[in-house]
């Protein structure tokens, strides 16, 4: 089974919906055996690489209040919290570009370490509260998931895989995918969101079960 999980590294959603998906391939066990491919999608394109205030931005994007803001994070805490992520909303104060994270984790496909290094940028960010963006982040993600650092650095100060980045992007746009996550399975399924674990053990049981 092929599973596309389209997202971005500054997606909470994202977050729990990977969590959540890797729990009920955990549940299912050896009843499915899945490829998971992390493809890339940037929630904010043209956001500069200084960030902007995250506050800032949910109302600008949104319209969201401080206290619908404040609803939704602690929601999205408690989900992370029941799946084994830390959310540290008092860290993130910041929405950053992830172009040279999209970057990073296509190389890091190519070296087989792409989960383990999602997993880091996720932590990087979520956790401690550092910009995905940023050069000396995305390298020492890079060593935490088990690369090489000093090709890390080579990828990101090169400008390496923008160009299959960027195609990849439009093709998930061109397929209608505006919004994230997206679990893409078997080229033809679509799972939309940061959904339960028994959701995605149960559509994933039916389409094994359809295959």
């Amino acid at each position: 089974m092929k599973i596309d999980f389209v997202s971005d590294v500054v997606c909470p959603w994202c977050v729990i919906g990977l969590r959540a998906l890797e729990e009920a391939l955990t549940r299912i066990g050896d009843d499915v055996k899945a490829e998971l491919h992390f493809q890339p999608f940037e929630l904010n394109p043209q956001m500069p690489p200084e960030g902007q205030d995250i506050s800032d931005h949910l109302a600008a994007k949104y319209g969201a209040t401080p206290e619908q803001g404040e609803r939704t994070r602690e929601a999205i805490r408690a989900r992370g919290e029941a799946l084994g992520f830390t959310f540290r909303m008092d860290r993130r104060s910041r929405i950053y570009n992830t172009f040279n994270a999209h970057r990073l984790l296509h190389w890091a496909a190519i070296e087989g370490r792409q989960s383990a290094l999602k997993h880091a940028l996720f932590k990087a960010y979520f956790t401690d509260g550092e910009n995905p963006g940023a050069h000396e982040v995305l390298v020492r993600a890079a060593g935490e998931a088990g690369l090489d650092t000093e090709r890390a650095r080579q990828v990101l100060e090169s400008g390496a895989y923008a160009a299959e980045v960027r195609e990849h992007e439009r093709f998930y746009q061109e397929l209608g995918i505006h919004a994230v996550p997206a679990v893409i399975i078997d080229d033809r399924h679509l799972i939309q969101g940061g959904q339960p674990v028994e959701v995605f053990e149960r559509a994933l049981r039916q389409i094994a079960a359809q295959s």
